[in-house]
């Protein structure tokens, strides 16, 4: 049976900066498409922000044709204020994605970094050294936001060729039977 390839976006989401990474992936091989980062006005409120993500997540969508689409999941801080505005820039991205069909994904970062770096602990530098060790990147980006987008789709791309499903990744025995027909006997 021949594997196709596949587009991923990965986007980490934020209201002030939003990563995206896209990569195009057959079997092992990753090649990096684009990667960089939304900044967002200070200056424009909130709503203004949440259409200026959903705006760029769209083009993006619209230029690259993912067939995948990963986000890293807010992590839990302690101020609430900025959590429900993390958590909307992450709708906002997800609606973008929903809108095109596409088939949505999210990690932790502790998962991402794992996945990346074997150190779920790892910083910010060391996801970089890596990402840029094995896709062979020259050019550090302005921002770690666009390199930890990179980071949730190469993530997402070994959640794929993982033998192992994750749970996360189906709704039940029918979603799986329906994603994985060549293993039904």
């Amino acid at each position: 049976m021949q594997e196709s390839s596949k587009i991923i976006l990965g986007i980490d989401p934020g209201t002030i900066i939003m990563g995206y990474g896209i990569i195009a992936c057959h079997r092992q091989k990753i090649q990096l498409l684009e990667m960089h980062a939304l900044k967002l006005p200070a200056k424009k409120n909130n709503y203004e922000r949440l259409n200026l993500i959903h705006q760029k997540v769209t083009d993006l969508i619209k230029t690259y044709q993912p067939t995948e689409f990963a986000i890293e999941a807010p992590f839990f801080g302690k101020n609430v204020q900025s959590m429900l505005k993390l958590g909307r820039a992450q709708g906002v991205a997800i609606a973008a994605a929903m809108h095109h069909n596409l088939p949505i994904t999210e990690y932790s970062p502790k998962k991402v970094k794992l996945a990346v770096t074997g150190n779920g602990n790892a910083d910010k530098e060391q996801v970089w050294k890596m990402l840029k060790q094995t896709m062979n990147i020259k050019e550090l980006p302005q921002y770690f936001d666009a390199t930890d987008a990179l980071a949730v789709a190469v993530c997402h791309h070994y959640q794929i060729l993982s033998p192992i499903p994750s749970a996360g990744n189906f709704k039940g025995w029918g979603d799986f039977i329906k994603k994985n027909p060549q293993r039904v006997k």
